[in-house]
């Protein structure tokens, strides 16, 4: 009850939100000043204020809190100081000034020279102007802010930003600023507001459509070669036992057509660094389940429209599936006669934290380097060790316990030989390590048209909302995966060499290689992304990206591979 009552607890720390999104007439609408930094770099933000530019004089405000997901992702409001009250026109007027001394002189010309815009938000839409332009040798920056915004009843349903008034960037000059207001009428429904912020020319491209179309006809040829393969390993049982010798040609080329039944004695060996591989295994079966849960849960709740909750639900299912870490990595440990649970249970829960966390407190030492929003806050910091340290520890340790308790005796269908078998010469593309390397191919295929999608959302200004594709491309991987590697592994096992849970693994895992290697190609060609603030979060990030994908097909990939080793081992005798 203490370990619901701490999710709980987190749960509203983490994913809380004051606004009500309604309004009466006359009430404060609050404009809030969120980042500034370069076009070209979207992660390099920097709090607005972080340039000379000047608040207005309306300074008291009371109903905001930043959550967790926002501080990680770098969010920083601050109030604007403009008076904005719900359908109240407010004329053209002068709101601030500054003067020109030569630090803000520098630092605008840096800004406008840098092509530096800015991101606001109202009732938690979010808007973006550009800071300057650039006319010849002079520079310029926009004075007058212009605000359209219109309601729909009781709730703002959208807000227009108007930049206007160029001011020449000269030394010791006065800049005043200046705002106005507009309220309109507008018949956009509050369930649709966000609409106009997608863009369905680009995600539902018949590019989009054709990619899906063909992972769909790459999974139904797999799905007939491994049937395939599989009816031919039994009809080849059935042949031996039933003294028939009349095997067609292509059994014959495929090499020693009992090769595999040689090694029965070892297959089910246990795996070398085996608490390594099960923590690896039961991270997967954790991560698989929180990516599809997100996604549905992105589908039916449209998450991607409210700030920071995707990244709030995502921290919230992953601490709380925890316990199916501990279970399948634990059960697997017990089964392959590991002794040193405890040991097993703190690898499992805090393996992927720990990449994930030292990673971005890696970034983040830069990110302070360069005063970035996206330094994340010792707070925060404290607050995602409590999260691993007093809920994601605990459940993992209820999840080992039974797993070894329900599911930890082995239960193979061959014995297990006191000696492991010599594993013979093979040629070259039979190795493990080619097998390894050519096994993420066929997977990343299936999936590269969607990569460039959810790229571009996330390093670009695009907005991912087409779940219902991602879904889709996911299940499909995980069809492609299974299937890839159940052949990669009979061929090796077919050769004799019974290492085929590292290899079905590590050969499945591989598409996160190709992924980061894509990500190289898109850092260069469809990017313009400088300096190295940027370019270190963006290769770090991806980098986890790619690990934590190859982790799901990893496991994903071992799971099928081992349902086929049991049934072609159980539905034959052995001698």
């Amino acid at each position: 009850m203490k370990i619901l009552f701490i999710i709980f607890m987190l749960w509203h720390i983490v994913y809380c939100d004051e606004h009500t999104h309604t309004y009466k007439d006359g009430e404060q609408v609050v404009l809030w000043m969120n980042t500034v930094g370069p076009y070209h770099n979207r992660q390099e933000t920097y709090a607005y204020f972080s340039l000379p530019f000047c608040a207005g004089t309306k300074v008291t405000i009371g109903h905001y809190h930043e959550t967790l997901s926002e501080a990680l992702q770098g969010v920083e409001l601050e109030l604007s100081g403009l008076d904005i009250t719900f359908k109240d026109n407010v004329p053209a007027q002068q709101f601030c000034g500054i003067e020109l001394d030569e630090q803000s002189y520098k630092a605008l010309v840096y800004a406008v020279k840098n092509h530096y815009w800015y991101q606001m938000y109202v009732d938690d839409l979010p808007i973006w102007g550009i800071v300057g332009e650039i006319d010849g040798d002079n520079y310029y920056i926009w004075t007058h802010k212009k605000f359209d915004i219109g309601y729909n009843g009781n709730r703002i349903v959208e807000v227009n930003l108007t930049a206007e008034n160029k001011e020449r960037l000269v030394l010791n000059a006065k800049i005043p600023f200046t705002y106005e207001v507009n309220w309109k009428k507008s018949n956009i429904r509050f369930e649709d507001r966000f609409d106009k912020y997608l863009d369905p020319n680009f995600f539902q491209h018949r590019i989009h459509w054709f990619s899906i179309f063909n992972s769909f006809m790459m999974v139904i040829f797999l799905v007939g070669l491994v049937s395939m393969i599989l009816m031919r390993t039994l009809r080849k049982d059935y042949a031996r036992y039933s003294k028939d010798d009349d095997l067609d040609d292509l059994e014959k080329d495929l090499g020693d057509e009992y090769g595999w039944k040689q090694v029965h004695g070892d297959v089910f060996r246990p795996v070398p660094h085996l608490a390594l591989f099960s923590a690896l295994v039961g991270a997967g079966h954790q991560l698989t389940v929180v990516t599809l849960a997100v996604i549905i849960f992105t589908i039916f709740g449209e998450l991607y429209t409210e700030r920071g909750s995707l990244l709030s639900t995502a921290i919230f299912i992953y601490a709380a599936t925890s316990p199916i870490n501990g279970y399948f990595g634990g059960s697997l440990y017990a089964r392959m006669g590991g002794r040193l649970w405890i040991k097993q249970m703190l690898l499992s829960a805090f393996l992927l934290p720990v990449l994930v966390c030292g990673t971005a407190f890696f970034i983040n030492f830069i990110a302070m380097y360069y005063h970035a929003s996206r330094a994340i806050p010792f707070g925060s910091m404290i607050a995602v060790m409590s999260i691993c340290t007093f809920v994601i520890l605990p459940l993992t340790l209820v999840g080992t316990v039974l797993g070894r308790n329900l599911a930890g005796q082995p239960d193979y269908p061959c014995r297990i030989n006191a000696v492991p078998r010599p594993i013979p010469e093979k040629k070259w593309f039979m190795e493990p390590f080619i097998i390894i390397i050519m096994g993420g191919i066929l997977p990343f295929g299936s999936i590269f048209i969607e990569m460039y999608f959810i790229f571009t959302s996330f390093w670009a200004y695009k907005i991912y909302y087409v779940y219902g594709f991602m879904l889709l491309v996911f299940l499909i991987l995980i069809v492609v995966t299974v299937c890839v590697t159940i052949v990669c592994t009979y061929f090796l096992l077919n050769a004799e060499d019974y290492r085929w849970q590292w290899t079905s693994f590590l050969a499945a895992g591989s598409t996160a290689l190709y992924v980061y290697l894509y990500s190289f190609y898109y850092f260069i060609f469809k990017t313009k992304m400088y300096g190295l603030f940027q370019t270190t979060f963006y290769f770090g990030y991806m980098a986890l990206f790619s690990l934590t994908l190859g982790i799901i097909c990893g496991t994903v990939g071992y799971i099928g591979t081992s349902i086929f080793v049991r049934k072609i081992y159980s539905t034959v005798k052995i001698d």
